[in-house]
């Protein structure tokens, strides 16, 4: 599968600071990206270290990072690329997702 085949996409300045945040951590590997219901406009996006993938999960790999979704959030996340902002506002990691049709202020919550 080509990178322009896969459903979510990983941004250079994301993998980097993926690998930064690991080469810190003991007892993980891995970043899991999900998406829940909540926040102020209706699905709200989760960040967590893990270590290991689930059975089903999708596995998204850029240069030596790793970031687990797991198949209800990969449907709402299809089409988006996870990128990881440094500006004046501060840094976080932003999903640039094509499905959202709104997004509250702070970029956390979108609605579809």
């Amino acid at each position: 599968m080509t990178v322009d085949a896969l459903p979510v996409s990983l941004s250079a300045s994301a993998a980097k600071r993926i690998v930064a945040i690991m080469s810190k951590q003991e007892s993980a590997s891995a970043l899991r990206v999900s998406v829940e219901g909540g926040g102020c406009s209706g699905f709200q996006y989760k960040y967590e270290l893990v270590d290991d993938a689930e059975a089903d999960d999708f596995v998204l790999e850029r240069d030596g990072a790793t970031v687990f979704i797991d198949p209800v959030s990969l449907e709402y996340m299809s089409g988006s690329v996870i990128d990881f902002v440094d500006d004046l506002i501060g840094q976080s990691f932003q999903i640039n997702n094509p499905q959202a049709i709104s997004g509250c202020g702070c970029g956390t919550s979108f609605s579809i």
